[in-house]
């Protein structure tokens, strides 16, 4: 892709954007940065790129047509329903997002990790394997760090987290192993239904070929069926059953066919994060380093060692007995429906946020199941709150913010049980991300709670 001299518009001024706008005037493209928010919502961000040359628009959207651009390259957080990449579209102008034009200047091999829940985690797992391998490793993309950012720099592997809104903008991208980790009810309001949603995570496979590796969840019926459209060799893993060729469980053992004998990895009990959902997250990501073709020596090395990501099912403190638990990646019922079932003490909740088009019907179950005291907040605090009182459930308490909510979850906590923030949604009501949520959880526990050790 020949950059130099041509138009480019750069549409989200966010991480994703920022790094984008860099890349690109760093290529010598004539770019122009712009968001519908004001510039001071972003800091120092766009005025550090406007003295590097880049144009900025903000409060408002250029005419892509009048202005004649070549490219635009959206941020993942902007819809294809807005009126510039509208326009674009119909003028055929070509639209891109950050992560295809990423992936056409990559010089190294990409493993893409995709998902509703799980990606983080799986995605810095995978890392850690190839890292333990020798392998000088880049873990970018919807992880945290934008890959169009990092991606020139030498590597001998790319492993990049990407998202549905990423996906949905890819034309080239074709990773040498693709994973679908999962694929539950999320981000509707967004991609409009299932059906849309299930179609921008199988875009991982669209480009790859005879010799790449498609690696999907047999356990969850929706994940497994995206087999039949991928043309790459197939990986299957799963937690519940013994696969002919895959990886499993089995005797307690996890374990590898590749159709040369089975191979002992570890014990699924030697998988140091903790939870059912992170043993399938672990599993995935041994299919993808065996298809590297890397040695069982050092996944098992990896799957001993590697304690997690933040926001995560994160360790906090413990404060009289109880132990407090930060997950605010848990941005749909689903994610949060693995988090409670993760632990076997009786768990004070804290949930609530954005709604991104959920049902909590199957969450107000599980919370009825593990949950003894709820505290609700946000936008959603009433979906929430209503969905579990169907179920029967009542000790039920409101909080006005996340500072209340952690108050009254340390007054209604008892010794041996779990704290557990586990939201259930996006952040984006009270918050500008999940991180900042998390972050301020962990704050609130550690400096602000009588009792903690670190007050």
């Amino acid at each position: 892709m020949e950059l130099r001299g041509k138009k480019v518009l750069v549409i989200g001024a966010g991480k994703s954007g920022l790094a984008a706008a860099r890349f690109l005037v760093g290529r010598g493209a004539q770019t122009t940065l712009t968001d519908i928010k004001e510039a001071g919502v972003f800091g120092d961000g766009p005025a550090d790129l406007e003295a590097v040359g880049v144009r900025l628009c903000f409060g408002r959207h250029p005419d892509v047509t009048k202005d004649k651009y070549y490219l635009l390259v959206v941020s993942p957080g902007v819809p294809q329903t807005v009126a510039p990449v509208a326009a674009a579209y119909a003028g055929g102008i070509p639209v891109i997002g950050e992560l295809e034009l990423a992936y056409r200047f990559a010089a190294s091999p990409v493993v893409a990790i995709t998902g509703t829940n799980g990606k983080t985690t799986t995605t810095a797992l995978t890392g850690e394997i190839f890292r333990n391998a020798g392998y000088t490793t880049l873990v970018a993309g919807n992880i945290g760090t934008p890959l169009v950012a990092e991606v020139e720099k030498y590597s001998d592997v790319i492993v990049a987290e990407v998202s549905s809104f990423q996906l949905e903008t890819t034309v080239c991208f074709r990773p040498r192993i693709g994973v679908v980790l999962n694929i539950t009810p999320d981000h509707l309001d967004r991609h409009g239904n299932m059906n849309c949603y299930i179609e921008a995570k199988a875009r991982i496979f669209a480009n790859q070929g005879v010799n790449d590796y498609a690696v999907l969840n047999y356990d969850e019926p929706v994940t497994a069926a995206l087999a039949a459209g991928c043309r790459g060799r197939v990986i299957f893993f799963s937690r519940k059953h013994i696969l002919e060729k895959g990886v499993f469980v089995q005797d307690g053992r996890v374990v590898v066919e590749m159709g040369s004998g089975p191979e002992e990895i570890c014990g699924a009990d030697e998988v140091a994060i903790p939870g059912a959902h992170n043993l399938e997250n672990a599993l995935a990501a041994v299919a993808a380093a065996r298809a590297w073709g890397i040695d069982g020596r050092y996944i098992a090395g990896a799957l001993r060692n590697f304690k997690g990501v933040p926001h995560r099912l994160e360790f906090v403190s413990e404060i009289k007995g109880a132990k407090y638990v930060n997950d605010s990646k848990g941005t749909n019922p689903d994610a949060s429906i693995k988090a409670l079932e993760a632990y076997r003490e009786p768990v004070i909740l804290i949930a609530g946020g954005k709604n991104k088009g959920s049902d909590f019907g199957a969450f107000a179950d599980k919370i009825k199941e593990k949950v003894r005291v709820l505290v609700v907040l946000g936008q959603s605090a009433g979906l929430i709150a209503e969905a579990a009182r169907s179920r029967g459930f009542q000790n039920i308490l409101p909080a006005v913010n996340l500072e209340e909510a952690v108050l009254l979850a340390h007054r209604a906590a008892r010794p041996g049980e779990i704290v557990l923030l586990s939201p259930a949604c996006a952040s984006w009501d009270m918050f500008n991300s999940y991180e900042e949520r998390g972050d301020l959880f962990k704050e609130l526990v550690l400096k602000t709670l009588p009792g903690c050790s670190c007050c």
